[in-house]
C-alpha cells in the first residue's frame, strides 16, 4: 500500500486546523453543513452530467486505487522477466505455461500463456498492446473526471457564497446577526477552494501518476515477453530492461553475470 496520498490529505487538512488554532478560532467555524453540501453535491452533481453514467462508475471504482495503489518496483518487475528467460532458456517455451499459472498479475499471465500457445511475434505485440491501450485510457478517463471536479468547484463555492450574501442583503435590518451570516456566506468560497485543491485535484493527479507507472510496467512487460520470445538472453534482457527506467543506474558487472 503507498500511503502518499493519504499522509498528503491529512498534511494538508492538519495545515487547516493548525493555522485555525493558532489563529484563535475553531474547526467549528469552517463545518457549516450548508455550504458543505451545496459545494460538494453540486461540484459531484456537475461533474456526473458532464460525462457518461460509466465516466462516473469507473472514477468512484478507482478512489481505492487512488488511495491504495502501488506499483510494482522495476527492480522486482526486472528480477521476475530475467528469471522467466533464465528458464525459458533452460526448458523452452512451453514451459512458460506454469509461469503462466502462477502470475498474479494478469497482464503477465495473458502475456505468458500467449507464448506458450505459440502465437506469433506481430499478433502478440498487437493484442498486448491494444490492451495496454485500453486500461491506460481507463486511468487517465478516471483521472480527468476527477480533475474536472477540481476546475468546477471553487467556481461552485463562488456561487454558494453570492446565494449566501442574496441572503444577508435581505436581512439588513438586523444588523447584530450580519457578521455570522457573512462570515457563513464565505464559507462556501472557502469549501470550493479546499476540495478542488485538497481532494479533487490530489486525486486526479495521483491516478494519472499511477496509470502511467501501470503503463510503463506493462510495456516493460511487452518488450520482455517478445525478447524471450525470440531467444533474448538474460543477459540482455537485463540490461534492456534496466534502459528502460529513468534514474535508473546501470547495473554492475557481477549483477549482470547473475543474469548471464
Amino acid at each position: 500500500m503507498d500511503i502518499a496520498l493519504l499522509v498528503g490529505l491529512i498534511g494538508a487538512f492538519g495545515s487547516v486546523v493548525a493555522m485555525l488554532t493558532l489563529e484563535g478560532s475553531s474547526v467549528t467555524s469552517i463545518i457549516l453543513p450548508a455550504p458543505m453540501i451545496m459545494v460538494l453535491g453540486a461540484t459531484i452533481a456537475v461533474s456526473f452530467g458532464s460525462g457518461t453514467l460509466s465516466d462516473f462508475l469507473v472514477a468512484m471504482k478507482s478512489i481505492s486505487t487512488a488511495f491504495r495503489g502501488k506499483v510494482e518496483k522495476p527492480t522486482a518487475v526486472i528480477d521476475q522477466l530475467v528469471g522467466i528467460a533464465e528458464k525459458a532458456r533452460r526448458e523452452g517455451l512451453l514451459s512458460l505455461e506454469s509461469d503462466a499459472a502462477e502470475a498474479k498479475d494478469p497482464f503477465l499471465k495473458n502475456a505468458l500463456q500467449n507464448v506458450a500457445d505459440g502465437v506469433g511475434e506481430e499478433e502478440l505485440r498487437t493484442l498486448l498492446d491494444d490492451e495496454i491501450a485500453t486500461k491506460d485510457r481507463v486511468g487517465k478517463a478516471s483521472a480527468r473526471w476527477f480533475k474536472m471536479a477540481g476546475g468546477y468547484a471553487p467556481t461552485i463555492g463562488i456561487i454558494g457564497t453570492v446565494i449566501s450574501l442574496t441572503h444577508v442583503l435581505a436581512n439588513l435590518s438586523d444588523p447584530g446577526h450580519l457578521g455570522p451570516m457573512i462570515a457563513s456566506a464565505f464559507v462556501a468560497t472557502l469549501w470550493g477552494l479546499l476540495s478542488a485543491n485538497f481532494i479533487w485535484l490530489p486525486i486526479g493527479d495521483r491516478l494519472s501518476r499511477v496509470t502511467e507507472l501501470e503503463t510503463q510496467r506493462r510495456q516493460m512487460i511487452l518488450e520482455a515477453v517478445l525478447a524471450v520470445q525470440a531467444g533474448a538472453g538474460p543477459r540482455l534482457l537485463s540490461e534492456r530492461l534496466q534502459a528502460m527506467i529513468p534514474n535508473q543506474p546501470k547495473p554492475k558487472d557481477k549483477d549482470l553475470a547473475k543474469a548471464a
